[in-house]
Protein backbone atom coordinates (compact mmCIF):
# COMPACT_ATOMS: atom_id res chain seq x y z
CA UNK A 1 0.00 0.00 0.00
CA UNK A 2 1.04 3.64 -0.45
CA UNK A 3 1.96 5.57 2.43
CA UNK A 4 0.21 8.91 3.56
CA UNK A 5 2.59 11.75 2.30
CA UNK A 6 0.80 13.58 5.40
CA UNK A 7 1.22 16.96 3.73
CA UNK A 8 -2.37 17.13 1.95
CA UNK A 9 -1.24 20.64 1.78
CA UNK A 10 1.47 20.01 -1.24
CA UNK A 11 -1.36 17.86 -2.89
CA UNK A 12 -3.46 20.46 -3.32
CA UNK A 13 -0.84 22.85 -4.49
CA UNK A 14 -0.04 19.75 -7.53
CA UNK A 15 -3.64 18.96 -8.01
CA UNK A 16 -4.47 22.86 -8.80
CA UNK A 17 -1.27 22.88 -11.36
CA UNK A 18 -2.45 20.16 -13.10
CA UNK A 19 -6.36 21.01 -13.15
CA UNK A 20 -5.19 24.23 -13.88
CA UNK A 21 -3.14 22.88 -17.39
CA UNK A 22 -5.95 20.40 -18.22
CA UNK A 23 -8.03 23.09 -18.01
CA UNK A 24 -6.00 25.59 -20.39
CA UNK A 25 -5.87 22.23 -23.13
CA UNK A 26 -9.17 21.72 -22.80
CA UNK A 27 -10.43 25.60 -23.11
CA UNK A 28 -8.57 25.73 -26.44
CA UNK A 29 -11.27 22.85 -27.81
CA UNK A 30 -13.84 25.01 -26.99
CA UNK A 31 -16.15 26.22 -28.97
CA UNK A 32 -14.13 24.53 -31.94
CA UNK A 33 -16.20 21.28 -32.51
CA UNK A 34 -13.83 18.69 -31.48
CA UNK A 35 -14.64 15.11 -32.58
CA UNK A 36 -17.04 13.46 -30.29
CA UNK A 37 -17.43 9.77 -29.98
CA UNK A 38 -20.45 7.71 -27.99
CA UNK A 39 -19.71 5.48 -25.18
CA UNK A 40 -21.92 3.18 -22.60
CA UNK A 41 -23.92 1.93 -25.69
CA UNK A 42 -24.49 5.52 -27.21
CA UNK A 43 -25.27 7.60 -23.69
CA UNK A 44 -22.30 9.26 -23.17
CA UNK A 45 -20.13 11.48 -25.09
CA UNK A 46 -16.82 11.90 -24.74
CA UNK A 47 -14.42 14.40 -27.18
CA UNK A 48 -10.83 14.85 -28.39
CA UNK A 49 -10.78 17.43 -25.59
CA UNK A 50 -11.37 14.82 -22.89
CA UNK A 51 -8.75 12.95 -23.67
CA UNK A 52 -5.97 15.59 -24.12
CA UNK A 53 -7.08 16.78 -20.72
CA UNK A 54 -7.01 13.63 -19.13
CA UNK A 55 -3.40 12.65 -20.92
CA UNK A 56 -2.01 15.75 -19.43
CA UNK A 57 -3.57 15.21 -15.89
CA UNK A 58 -2.17 11.73 -15.66
CA UNK A 59 1.64 12.67 -17.09
CA UNK A 60 1.62 15.60 -14.33
CA UNK A 61 0.18 13.50 -11.47
CA UNK A 62 1.33 10.21 -11.70
CA UNK A 63 5.09 11.55 -12.45
CA UNK A 64 5.04 13.15 -9.20
CA UNK A 65 3.44 10.76 -6.82
CA UNK A 66 4.09 7.21 -8.46
CA UNK A 67 2.89 6.18 -5.35
CA UNK A 68 -0.39 6.49 -5.81
CA UNK A 69 -3.68 4.92 -7.72
CA UNK A 70 -5.26 6.27 -10.52
CA UNK A 71 -9.38 6.20 -11.18
CA UNK A 72 -10.72 8.64 -14.23
CA UNK A 73 -13.56 8.11 -16.50
CA UNK A 74 -11.53 8.33 -19.39
CA UNK A 75 -9.05 5.82 -18.12
CA UNK A 76 -9.64 1.72 -18.77
CA UNK A 77 -9.87 0.87 -14.35
CA UNK A 78 -6.53 -0.67 -13.01
CA UNK A 79 -8.36 -2.60 -10.13
CA UNK A 80 -4.27 -2.23 -8.52
CA UNK A 81 -5.91 1.31 -7.19
CA UNK A 82 -7.46 -0.90 -4.26
CA UNK A 83 -4.49 -2.12 -2.88
CA UNK A 84 -3.55 1.94 -2.42
CA UNK A 85 -4.52 4.12 0.27
CA UNK A 86 -4.34 6.95 -1.59
CA UNK A 87 -5.45 7.77 -5.12
CA UNK A 88 -6.09 10.55 -7.83
CA UNK A 89 -9.84 10.42 -8.98
CA UNK A 90 -10.30 12.20 -11.90
CA UNK A 91 -12.65 13.11 -14.46
CA UNK A 92 -11.01 15.69 -16.95
CA UNK A 93 -14.56 17.30 -18.56
CA UNK A 94 -17.47 16.80 -16.39
CA UNK A 95 -19.90 18.27 -18.16
CA UNK A 96 -18.99 16.92 -21.53
CA UNK A 97 -22.09 17.32 -22.87
CA UNK A 98 -22.34 21.03 -21.72
CA UNK A 99 -19.18 21.10 -23.19
CA UNK A 100 -20.03 20.45 -27.01
CA UNK A 101 -22.48 22.43 -26.52
CA UNK A 102 -21.24 25.68 -26.24
CA UNK A 103 -22.19 25.87 -22.52
CA UNK A 104 -19.80 27.21 -19.66
CA UNK A 105 -20.97 24.99 -17.42
CA UNK A 106 -18.32 22.13 -17.56
CA UNK A 107 -15.17 21.92 -15.34
CA UNK A 108 -11.76 19.81 -14.45
CA UNK A 109 -12.05 17.66 -11.67
CA UNK A 110 -9.48 16.13 -9.54
CA UNK A 111 -8.95 14.71 -6.18
CA UNK A 112 -6.90 13.09 -3.93
CA UNK A 113 -8.50 10.00 -2.21
CA UNK A 114 -7.00 8.95 1.51
CA UNK A 115 -8.53 5.63 2.86
CA UNK A 116 -11.93 6.36 1.02
CA UNK A 117 -12.31 10.26 1.93
CA UNK A 118 -11.42 12.91 -0.73
CA UNK A 119 -8.27 15.42 1.75
CA UNK A 120 -7.88 17.29 -1.40
CA UNK A 121 -9.81 18.61 -4.31
CA UNK A 122 -10.05 21.27 -6.92
CA UNK A 123 -12.68 21.77 -9.87
CA UNK A 124 -11.41 24.22 -12.54
CA UNK A 125 -14.07 26.04 -14.79
CA UNK A 126 -12.01 27.96 -17.09
CA UNK A 127 -14.78 28.73 -19.42
CA UNK A 128 -16.20 30.72 -16.22
CA UNK A 129 -13.04 32.24 -14.77
CA UNK A 130 -14.05 29.90 -11.80
CA UNK A 131 -11.32 27.69 -9.70
CA UNK A 132 -13.36 25.90 -6.45
CA UNK A 133 -10.14 23.98 -4.32
CA UNK A 134 -9.88 22.55 -0.77
CA UNK A 135 -7.81 20.48 1.67
CA UNK A 136 -9.57 18.80 4.16
CA UNK A 137 -8.03 20.74 6.92
CA UNK A 138 -8.74 23.84 5.38
CA UNK A 139 -11.35 26.36 4.43
CA UNK A 140 -13.10 25.65 0.76
CA UNK A 141 -12.06 28.34 -1.87
CA UNK A 142 -13.99 29.65 -4.71
CA UNK A 143 -10.42 31.51 -6.73
CA UNK A 144 -9.45 33.99 -3.45
CA UNK A 145 -12.47 33.89 -1.52
CA UNK A 146 -13.69 31.84 1.19
CA UNK A 147 -17.08 29.43 0.74
CA UNK A 148 -19.06 29.48 4.78
CA UNK A 149 -22.35 28.25 4.25
CA UNK A 150 -25.05 29.42 6.66
CA UNK A 151 -24.92 27.18 10.04
CA UNK A 152 -27.93 27.47 11.31
CA UNK A 153 -29.93 24.94 12.49
CA UNK A 154 -32.05 22.57 10.29
CA UNK A 155 -35.70 22.83 9.77
CA UNK A 156 -37.41 20.03 8.76
CA UNK A 157 -40.16 22.16 7.19
CA UNK A 158 -38.12 24.79 5.77
CA UNK A 159 -39.71 26.58 2.89
CA UNK A 160 -38.30 28.16 -0.16
CA UNK A 161 -35.55 25.81 -0.99
CA UNK A 162 -33.54 26.46 -4.37
CA UNK A 163 -32.70 23.18 -5.89
CA UNK A 164 -30.98 21.65 -8.94
CA UNK A 165 -33.17 18.63 -9.58
CA UNK A 166 -34.92 17.39 -13.24
CA UNK A 167 -38.74 16.90 -14.05
CA UNK A 168 -38.55 12.81 -12.89
CA UNK A 169 -37.04 13.82 -9.88
CA UNK A 170 -39.32 16.92 -8.47
CA UNK A 171 -42.54 14.63 -8.93
CA UNK A 172 -40.87 12.03 -6.69
CA UNK A 173 -41.88 14.44 -4.15
CA UNK A 174 -45.57 14.77 -3.09
CA UNK A 175 -47.13 17.95 -4.34
CA UNK A 176 -47.73 19.38 -0.79
CA UNK A 177 -44.17 19.08 -0.58
CA UNK A 178 -43.23 20.24 -4.05
CA UNK A 179 -44.93 23.53 -3.33
CA UNK A 180 -42.15 24.77 -1.39
CA UNK A 181 -39.35 23.74 -3.77
CA UNK A 182 -38.17 25.58 -6.27
CA UNK A 183 -36.07 24.41 -9.36
CA UNK A 184 -33.20 25.52 -10.55
CA UNK A 185 -32.34 24.99 -14.33
CA UNK A 186 -30.45 21.70 -14.85
CA UNK A 187 -26.35 21.79 -14.71
CA UNK A 188 -24.99 18.99 -16.70
CA UNK A 189 -22.04 18.87 -15.02
CA UNK A 190 -22.57 17.26 -11.46
CA UNK A 191 -19.37 18.51 -10.11
CA UNK A 192 -20.32 21.91 -10.78
CA UNK A 193 -23.95 21.52 -9.37
CA UNK A 194 -21.91 20.64 -6.09
CA UNK A 195 -19.80 23.38 -6.70
CA UNK A 196 -23.21 25.80 -6.72
CA UNK A 197 -24.23 24.42 -3.29
CA UNK A 198 -21.24 25.21 -1.52
CA UNK A 199 -21.64 28.64 -3.20
CA UNK A 200 -24.44 29.32 -1.68
CA UNK A 201 -26.30 29.78 -5.42
CA UNK A 202 -28.84 26.92 -4.87
CA UNK A 203 -29.66 24.95 -1.44
CA UNK A 204 -29.17 21.51 -2.84
CA UNK A 205 -29.34 18.80 -5.32
CA UNK A 206 -30.26 15.39 -6.07
CA UNK A 207 -27.74 12.86 -7.51
CA UNK A 208 -29.63 10.15 -9.31
CA UNK A 209 -28.18 6.93 -9.29
CA UNK A 210 -25.44 5.81 -11.26
CA UNK A 211 -23.18 8.75 -10.75
CA UNK A 212 -18.98 7.88 -10.27
CA UNK A 213 -16.14 8.96 -8.20
CA UNK A 214 -15.06 10.94 -10.79
CA UNK A 215 -17.92 13.70 -10.84
CA UNK A 216 -18.34 13.39 -6.76
CA UNK A 217 -14.88 13.39 -5.09
CA UNK A 218 -13.47 16.72 -5.82
CA UNK A 219 -16.26 18.63 -5.25
CA UNK A 220 -17.65 16.57 -2.21
CA UNK A 221 -14.49 17.49 -0.41
CA UNK A 222 -15.02 21.30 -1.32
CA UNK A 223 -19.21 21.64 0.09
CA UNK A 224 -18.09 19.66 3.04
CA UNK A 225 -15.03 22.44 3.76
CA UNK A 226 -18.35 25.13 2.34
CA UNK A 227 -20.44 23.81 5.82
CA UNK A 228 -22.69 21.78 3.86
CA UNK A 229 -22.77 17.88 2.82
CA UNK A 230 -22.93 14.99 0.20
CA UNK A 231 -24.88 12.11 1.51
CA UNK A 232 -26.43 9.10 0.73
CA UNK A 233 -30.43 8.69 1.66
CA UNK A 234 -29.52 7.05 5.27
CA UNK A 235 -27.78 10.60 5.66
CA UNK A 236 -24.09 8.97 5.64
CA UNK A 237 -21.13 10.21 3.85
CA UNK A 238 -19.99 8.79 0.69
CA UNK A 239 -16.96 6.27 0.18
CA UNK A 240 -14.91 6.18 -2.91
CA UNK A 241 -12.12 4.09 -4.04
CA UNK A 242 -13.81 0.90 -3.80
CA UNK A 243 -14.67 -1.86 -6.36
CA UNK A 244 -18.02 -0.32 -8.01
CA UNK A 245 -17.59 3.30 -8.30
CA UNK A 246 -20.77 3.70 -9.12
CA UNK A 247 -23.27 5.15 -6.29
CA UNK A 248 -27.11 5.18 -5.02
CA UNK A 249 -29.43 8.20 -4.92
CA UNK A 250 -28.02 10.99 -2.68
CA UNK A 251 -28.43 14.54 -1.69
CA UNK A 252 -26.36 17.52 -1.30
CA UNK A 253 -27.34 20.49 0.26
CA UNK A 254 -26.55 22.94 2.90
CA UNK A 255 -27.49 21.74 6.42
CA UNK A 256 -30.50 23.86 6.17
CA UNK A 257 -31.72 22.05 2.81
CA UNK A 258 -30.86 18.43 4.43
CA UNK A 259 -33.14 18.61 7.26
CA UNK A 260 -35.85 19.63 4.72
CA UNK A 261 -35.20 17.38 1.83
CA UNK A 262 -33.56 14.04 3.64
CA UNK A 263 -36.94 13.63 5.26
CA UNK A 264 -38.91 13.31 1.86
CA UNK A 265 -36.11 11.44 0.22
CA UNK A 266 -36.44 8.44 2.44
CA UNK A 267 -39.27 6.45 0.57
CA UNK A 268 -37.27 7.72 -2.96
CA UNK A 269 -37.06 4.20 -4.87
CA UNK A 270 -33.52 2.93 -5.54
CA UNK A 271 -33.76 2.25 -8.96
Amino acid sequence: MSEPTGNWQSDLGLIREAARQAAEIALGFFGQSPEVWWKNEGSSPVSAADFAANDRLQALLMAARPSYGWLSEETDDDTGRLAQDTVFVVDPIDGTRAFINGEKTWCVSVAVVHRGRPVAGVLAAPALGEEFYAVDDGPAMKNEARLTLPAGAAEADDPELVIAADESTMGRFDVGYRGRLHRHRHVPSLAYRLAMVADGRIDGTIVKRNSHDWDLAAADLILERAGGSLVDLEGKPIRYNRADVSHGVMVAGSQRALGSLLPHLAQYPAG
